[in-house]
Order: structure tokens, then sequence, then C-alpha cells
């Protein structure tokens, strides 16, 4: 009975070892010289397909921009020169500044307050000036009132304004701007009659505005925070 069950032994061993055998050929073995996964391919990652739940994945930081990389990012037309130091920093706080989309947008802001100024528009113009400009041509607007004064301004040229200046002071961006103009103003009393300008009398008008924006701001508009003529 003995050598039987010692028989019996040997075979269950003989069967045990050609399983795993068998196993080993199915699945492979680590052997140490394997290829490693593709990491571009999401077959290969360990991720797809399964969760685990002891592996925490952290973001990858975006790489931080420098100053000569941004420069790459400046139009030609202002690289080298006096306004390529503030435009770089603007951009390095908001990649998505474009100078060239910036005065066109003044350009058109330049339109909206001068006409919005003419026809006492305060609503038209507050959100697009700093407090201190907004009541200096809220005063004037109110005193052309009091007077029953009215006021007709005609923008018959208006020429791409230039930048005069560009900086940063500390979080604050501010930006000076050279607008060139030909218009046409008139005052009129409460009668209708004009009591100042001339409707034939084209007048040349070169202004300096100063926009500001602060950089910090989610607000991406820019405030007019000071005008003055410049004697052509």
């Amino acid at each position: 009975m003995e050598g039987f069950q010692f028989i019996d032994i040997i075979i269950l061993a003989m069967a045990a070892g050609f399983i795993v055998l068998r196993l080993r050929g199915v699945l492979g073995r680590r052997t140490g010289h394997e290829p490693t996964p593709d990491s571009t391919d999401p077959r290969t990652d360990d991720s797809f397909g399964r969760k685990t739940d002891n592996v925490v994945t952290l973001p990858t930081s975006p790489a931080r921009r420098t100053k000569e990389s941004v420069l790459h990012d400046i139009e030609p037309a202002y690289q080298g020169t006096a306004f390529e130091a503030g435009l770089v920093q603007i951009k390095m706080a908001d990649p998505a500044f474009s100078a060239t989309a910036f005065l066109e947008g003044a350009g058109t802001a330049f339109e909206m307050i001068v006409t919005a100024y003419a026809k006492h528009d305060i609503d038209t113009l507050k959100p697009l000036l700093s407090s201190d400009v907004y009541a200096r041509f809220a005063t004037s607007i109110q005193q052309r009132e009091e007077r029953g004064e009215t006021m007709e301004t005609e923008l018959v040229v208006l020429k791409p304004p230039k930048l005069e200046a560009v900086e940063v002071q500390g979080t604050r961006a501010v930006i000076d701007l050279r607008f060139q103009s030909e218009q046409v103003n008139i005052v009129k009393d409460k009668t209708g009659a004009v009591i100042e300008g001339d409707r034939e009398h084209v007048e040349s008008v070169t202004d300096i505005w100063t926009f500001a924006h602060e950089l910090a701001s989610a607000d991406p508009n820019w405030m007019l925070i000071a005008t003055r003529s410049v004697d052509v």
C-alpha cells in the first residue's frame, strides 16, 4: 500500500509541474530585459481601462515662460524699440495680449468716447473711464446742460492710434496712445444757434490718451485714466 501511495505522489508532482510550465508559457516571465511600455500608447498605460486607489496622479505644471520666449510673440515692429520691455512684461502676465489688437480696440474706444461725450451719454462713458476722468467729463456735460447747450462732433478722419509709451507699474500696465483726427465740432445754445465752431471748418486734433489695466484682474478691459491735447 505504501508503494502505491508513493507512486501517486510522484504522478501528482509531475502533473503540478506540467501545469506551472504551461502557465509560464502563456503569461511569460519578466527577465529584466523586456522593453518598457510606450508612454504614448494608452493601451500600455496602467491607468487605461482600470483605476487604482493607491496611486495619485499629480498635474504637470506648465513650463514658466521666459522673457526671451515671450519676445518672439511681440510684433516685429516693436522689437528693439522703447516699447519692447513694457510689452514683454504685459505679455508675460497676459499671454493673450496683442499690441495690434489693443490699438484696434483703442481706436474703437476713442470713437465711442468722443461721440458719447458730445451726446451727453454718461451711461456709455462711465464703464470706459476712470473715476477722475469720468468726473471731469460728467461735470462738463452737466455745465452744458445747465446752460441749455448742445454739442455736435463729427469724426471726419481718425488715423490709426500709435504707441507713445508702455510701462508696467507694479501690477498695473499703463499705455499712452497718440490719436490724430480730423473733426468738426460745434456747440449750440438753447435756441439752436451755433456759438462755438464752424460746420465748414475741419479741425486737426492730436490727443494723448492714457489707458491702464490691472494685470491681476479677471476683467480684460482697459480703462481711460488721463487725456491731454497736443498743439501741433
